[in-house]
């Protein structure tokens, strides 16, 4: 499958805590001599960590003496930080997320505009620029990667069981059921980090109501309160009893490890997720199947695929300096080559090139699956972190969504509670 047909005519969506000392250390590196480029890494999971070694050292190989120096932080602690970090000292690069993670920084003046890069870069689709691109019509990202989420299970478990992949939620129920049956948990579970559940609300509100009401309620267009949203938590509430207990205590990478060891069926989680947690010789027993259909209005025409790249800090104080600036320039040129993202996805095969001029021929059976979801969607999404306000999602959202997995029965009460906060940070500008 030609990678030009990835993105291409889907249309695409767009909390205070004390400032860690590991995340106050970032930007502090050497910098502002015009070769050093300080990068802020919210990677810190192994096989990605030692992806993006091997790509800035490949950077700096064939660069004229620049050198990359990365300060990488727990990726929780990044996110939940980085309004603080980007106000602070920031590092002149720092990974981050496309769209409306990426526009509400853009409007504050936090970020670089890059626009003079884009005229350069290739193999880019105009779905990605859009997503790169600030309200002002500037853009900030260079994307690197994206990742959709569906539901994951092993081969084996499915074969040597007899499942079958589900394409309706009767059918999903039906499963699950057989599943419990068979004495397994049949949905892996967990919200501990406060953003995996978001990707199963999200489905449900999309596969319920459609993209376009999804999209209007990440907006703030749409109460919380209507029915519509009502009817999204009370299918959800339907699955809880399918759902690993005690997911509000449960890490992602735990969850994950549970599907590996054939103590869950299945998990809503993205594409690095499982395959961090897999020994190598298991990966190839990872398989996925779409999130299934809720309204057959909708069927599964939309689907989630969040979209991570490099931006530049505005307050970085390196980037003062013109010769850091174009450092820094310079970098997000060579990243966003097709040669820098199979350098990247040769050591983490869990991720999806984003470039036109990205070889995927050493692409795994997974990959090319992914591959095929995303560019026979409708409707792409990026994630209910991503597609609103970040501090709404924060202080809102993430509560809101802990405390009904812990007592699922009072929806109107969640929702007015919600419908209640968005005002008051959707007032606010």
């Amino acid at each position: 499958m030609s990678r030009r047909s990835l993105l291409r005519g889907a249309v695409v969506g767009a909390g205070a805590v004390a400032l860690p000392a590991l995340l106050t250390a970032c930007g502090s590196g050497p910098g502002g001599d015009g070769k050093t480029i300080t990068l802020g890494s919210n990677s810190s999971d192994p096989v990605p960590k030692k992806a993006f070694a091997d790509a800035f050292a490949a950077y700096e190989a064939q660069s004229d003496g620049r050198k990359v120096k990365v300060n990488t932080v727990d990726h929780n602690t990044f996110q939940e930080n980085i309004n603080r970090y980007l106000q602070g000292k920031p590092d002149d690069v720092f990974m981050w997320f496309a769209g409306n993670r990426m526009q509400f920084f853009a409007e504050k003046g936090l970020l670089h505009d890059i626009s003079d890069n884009w005229q350069g870069y290739k193999g880019f689709s105009a779905a990605l620029k859009a997503q790169s691109t600030g309200a002002d019509g500037k853009q900030y990202l260079t994307p690197y990667y994206y990742y959709p989420w569906a539901v994951f299970h092993r081969k084996s478990l499915f074969a040597d069981r007899g499942y079958q992949a589900p394409k309706t939620l009767d059918e999903y129920v039906a499963l699950a059921e057989r599943m419990k049956k068979d004495k397994l948990d049949p949905i892996a579970f967990c919200d501990k980090d406060g953003w995996p559940a978001m990707g199963t609300f999200d489905y449900i509100d999309m596969r319920t109501n459609g993209y376009e009401f999804h999209k209007s309620l990440m907006a703030g267009e749409v109460a919380w309160t209507d029915k519509r949203v009502r009817e999204v938590f009370d299918t959800w509430r339907r699955l809880l009893p399918y759902c690993q207990p005690g997911a509000n205590g449960r890490t992602w990478q735990e969850a994950a490890n549970s599907l590996q060891k054939k103590e869950a069926g299945m998990a809503v989680l993205g594409l690095p997720h499982p395959g961090a947690q897999f020994p190598k010789g298991e990966q190839g027993d990872i398989d996925f199947f779409p999130f299934p259909e809720i309204n057959p209005e909708h069927g599964q025409d939309a689907v989630e695929a969040p979209i991570d790249g490099f931006l530049l800090a505005k307050k970085s104080k390196n980037l003062k300096n013109d010769k850091s600036l174009e450092s820094a320039k310079d970098l997000l040129k060579w990243l966003a080559t097709g040669k820098a993202e199979d350098i990247y996805l040769k050591s983490d095969p869990n991720n999806v090139a984003v470039s036109d001029q990205a070889d995927i021929s050493a692409y795994s059976p997974l990959q090319k699956k992914a591959v095929e979801l995303v560019s026979g969607a409708k409707q792409i999404s990026q994630f209910l972190d991503r597609d609103t306000r970040p501090d709404f999602s924060s202080t809102v959202m993430i509560p809101a969504i802990q405390k009904f997995i812990s007592d699922p029965d009072d929806v109107d009460g969640l929702v007015n509670d919600i419908e209640r906060q968005k005002k008051t940070i959707f007032a606010a500008g």
